[in-house]
């Protein structure tokens, strides 16, 4: 019996080692992503549909909508300011997508929003947002039924090539930079445990609702 219980006493051990290990990776990966997203705004626009036309539409809205944004946003240095700015912009914003519906000869109506929402991890130009909760300005055309189309509005990753400076200047930490630009193989292995985590927290929240 003391040979078998010292024998299963290692890997008690490994285990709780292991253990311990999940829990400060899933507590990093969450104070990381948190963090990130404290310094970012997303775009979310949904089509009606799937079919071409509507399709189509969508882009032809976003485009629209991001010339809008990267006017009021110009010259910002924080997700708090840009956030201030979409919010009181809203009606406006709302009324430019309206009205390129309108005169592309459809009658549906639209919804403009600044909310928090679920995004799966999104590759842009260069650099990668890891998935998560998001704040973020939201296009819904129709029935938003459609696929849809991400992108990060403030600091623009949709217009403008992505530097470290822009980013920097958005906030964003030389780490956190090194982090998203996945610059290097432990940027990339932190990276996708951040990746991991948020997913296994968004599947888990699926089931439970």
């Amino acid at each position: 019996m003391k040979a078998l219980h010292s024998f299963s006493f290692p890997w008690r051990r490994v285990l709780a080692l292991f253990f311990a290990f999940l829990v400060c990776t899933a507590l990093w990966a969450e104070a990381t992503q948190a963090q990130l997203a404290e310094k970012v705004i997303r775009l979310h626009v949904l089509a009606n549909s799937d079919s071409q036309a509507d399709q189509t539409l969508k882009l032809q809205v976003r485009d629209k909508i991001l010339a809008q944004t990267a006017s009021l946003l110009s010259g910002q240095e924080s997700a708090a300011q840009a956030a201030a700015i979409l919010q009181d912009n809203l009606d406006a914003l709302a009324q430019t997508a309206a009205q390129e519906i309108a005169a592309r000869g459809y009658h549906y109506p639209v919804k403009v929003c600044l909310e928090e929402t679920w995004f799966p991890t999104r590759q842009y130009e260069n650099v990668s947002l890891p998935a998560g909760n998001y704040q973020a300005l939201r296009v819904l055309i129709g029935e938003g039924a459609g696929k849809n189309w991400w992108c990060v509005v403030f600091p623009s990753l949709c217009l403008s090539a992505v530097t470290e400076e822009s980013l920097q200047t958005a906030g964003l930490s030389h780490q956190e930079y090194a982090l998203i630009s996945e610059e290097s193989q432990p940027y990339t292995i932190r990276f996708k445990a951040v990746e991991w985590w948020e997913a296994c927290k968004h599947w888990f929240s699926r089931n439970e609702s």
